[in-house]
């Protein structure tokens, strides 16, 4: 049985390679609904009916031992009813505000988290700002074009740089002690945005604390020292199904170790 990572596209590939990293020694699956990317255009609705559409299809070859949803736009949209239907665990994303919010306590600087549109306007993101009474010290600003960037094999370059310019422009950056990257797509981006902002910005995701969290639940011990995890035992799965599609899935887990 295998550990399923589940995202739209090649984002939860940078939450994938901290599970490798961890633990080498596990067998994984990684399912990308390609046919849909990207999710932060579509409704609640529709992203939840993708997602369901895209695990059936899965437990039909393969026996799962548990799900990370490595995208926090499905698990806005999905996640709660994901664990009403099935009966293995069902691990979610979270934009880091917490951790992100302790780090600037002391400086009184502010966060800004960005993420796609569908996972700043969802609930559970307004109620996560809510419960840590954090709305007024954070801001936010959706970056869509990001997921379409790392779709197309995109990640560096002229193209991306101005598209970041712009979509920062609105904010004096100088006000803020952390950048949460709310959109495992936009890690691959990270040192990118890096570049964007003054050198005491710490940048910040909920890659780490995801992989430990799914450690918790499937009492897993994970190695003393993290190995590069480009060894690991990887199955690569999409919505398409094409061979060219899993090739360009591995491809973008190379990129990463």
């Amino acid at each position: 049985m295998r550990i399923v990572f589940f995202d739209s596209g090649v984002g939860g590939l940078t939450v994938l390679r901290e599970a490798c990293r961890r633990l080498p020694a596990e067998s994984f699956l990684y399912y990308a609904d390609t046919q849909n990317v990207p999710y932060g255009v579509h409704t609640k609705e529709e992203v939840y009916g993708f997602v369901v559409g895209c695990i059936d299809d899965m437990l039909r070859s393969h026996p799962v031992r548990a799900i990370v949803v490595a995208c926090n736009t499905a698990t806005s949209a999905a996640v709660d009813e994901l664990r009403k239907r099935y009966a293995f665990p069902v691990i979610g994303m979270e934009p880091a505000v917490k951790p992100a919010l302790a780090t600037v306590r002391e400086s009184g600087k502010r966060v800004l988290v960005t993420a796609t549109p569908l996972t700043l306007k969802e609930h559970k993101f307004q109620q996560l700002l809510r419960k840590l009474e954090a709305p007024s010290q954070v801001d936010a600003v959706g970056l869509p074009g990001l997921v379409e960037f790392a779709e197309r094999g995109v990640f560096e370059g002229t193209e991306v740089e101005a598209y970041l310019r712009e979509s920062f422009a609105p904010f004096e950056l100088e006000r803020y002690g952390a950048v949460v990257l709310g959109c495992t797509h936009f890690v691959f981006f990270r040192e990118t945005i890096r570049t964007m902002l003054p050198p005491d910005v710490l940048l910040m995701d909920g890659n780490d604390g995801t992989v430990k969290q799914m450690m918790r639940i499937l009492e897993l011990e994970g190695t003393s020292e993290c190995s590069s995890g480009s060894e690991a035992d990887i199955v690569y799965m999409s919505s398409l199904g094409t061979d060219d599609d899993k090739a360009r899935l591995a491809a973008g887990y190379r990129r990463l170790v």
